[in-house]
């Protein structure tokens, strides 16, 4: 069994075990799922560039054709060198043809599958979790010494340093989705390109802070069942410069916590440490208008959402507003 830890997820795909060739990647921070597959895709081959030797899939292609997945595995390059498929889960089974994969022969190729959420039950992440030849790798959300270290790595490799008030200011205005976090960090250092140091007036001009109010507004206005709130919310965000996909991600953070809360008998102060006094009473309401089933069905709707956004280019934010509209539709209705 190679089940990894979240905390040594990190050196796992730093450092990915030469006995193992396959890995599945998955957890609610999608960013993180995403980055991490990413790159353990990427380094396994000469030319990440060669769409030969780095083979990009959909996991509902290989739902419908289970015998494609080994016939790429297997596949001998032309030219030599080790090829890698990034395969990223869509909405249809695929356990049983990496079952297949699994149990036959070893293939040279790097099999890489980029998840979601999975549960401790799902077909897909057992399957990965019992076979010696895999490594299940879970990607939650970063915490506050995680973000850290990537603020201090993304602006090292940008050739920045950041004064001490400009990291304070920066790390309060950042969400735990690594995605979000990376987007932001750029953000910043394109802003600061041509010096040597952040400041707090950079950090106040370039970053848009994804848990300002108007951000927790247009997620709780979702949640109860506001829509005039929601478009509200969504307009002053546009006019910050942040995508309603940001909302999108933030609204799947919100469930999730929601579900962890709803699922809990303690009371919501120690359930949900950290909650502003200003959210608390649409956070409770949320919880009586939401059944613990129900919002299982919404954290699962947001995760789809979420990775669906994420292929879909320029139609995406057109998904996350439609996706966020009708769960707040759902809600007005109860």
């Amino acid at each position: 069994m190679v089940a990894i830890k979240a905390a040594a997820a990190d050196a796992a795909v730093a450092r990915p075990d030469p006995g193992l060739f396959c890995f599945l990647l998955y957890g609610p921070d999608l960013g993180l799922v995403a980055e991490r597959a990413q790159h353990l895709a990427r380094s396994a081959v000469d030319d990440p560039n060669d769409a030969f030797a780095l083979v990009r899939i959909d996991g509902d292609e290989i739902a419908s054709d289970p015998e494609r997945l080994l016939d790429e595995a297997h596949t001998i390059p032309l030219f030599g060198g080790r090829r890698a498929l990034w395969i990223r889960a869509g909405s249809r089974p695929i356990h049983s043809a990496v079952e297949k994969l699994l149990t036959g022969p070893t293939p040279d190729a790097r099999v890489v599958i980029e998840a979601g959420n999975l549960g401790k039950s799902a077909p897909l992440r057992t399957l990965c979790e019992k076979s010696p030849k895999t490594a299940a790798i879970p990607c939650f959300a970063d915490n506050d010494a995680a973000i850290a270290r990537l603020v201090e790595r993304e602006l090292g490799e940008a050739g920045l340093r950041i004064d001490a008030d400009a990291r304070q200011a920066l790390l309060a205005s950042l969400g735990s989705d690594r995605l979000t976090t990376r987007q932001e960090i750029g953000k910043l250092a394109l802003y600061a390109h041509g010096t040597e140091r952040v400041t707090l007036a950079d950090v106040d001009a370039a970053v848009a802070d994804v848990s300002s109010v108007a951000l927790d507004d247009a997620v709780d206005a979702v949640f109860s069942g506001d829509l005039a709130g929601l478009e509200r919310g969504l307009s002053t965000l546009s006019a910050s410069g942040i995508p309603v996909s940001a909302a999108l991600l933030a609204a799947q953070r919100h469930a999730l916590q929601l579900h962890k809360v709803r699922g809990s008998n303690a009371p919501i102060e120690r359930a949900w440490p950290g909650l502003h006094f200003r959210r608390k009473q649409a956070v409770e309401a949320a919880l009586q208008r939401w059944p613990l089933a129900r919002m299982d069905n919404v954290v699962q709707r947001l995760a789809s959402a979420v990775l669906e956004t994420r292929r879909a280019g320029a139609f995406g934010e057109i998904i996350a507003r439609r996706t966020l509209a009708q769960i707040a539709g759902e809600a007005r209705r109860r």
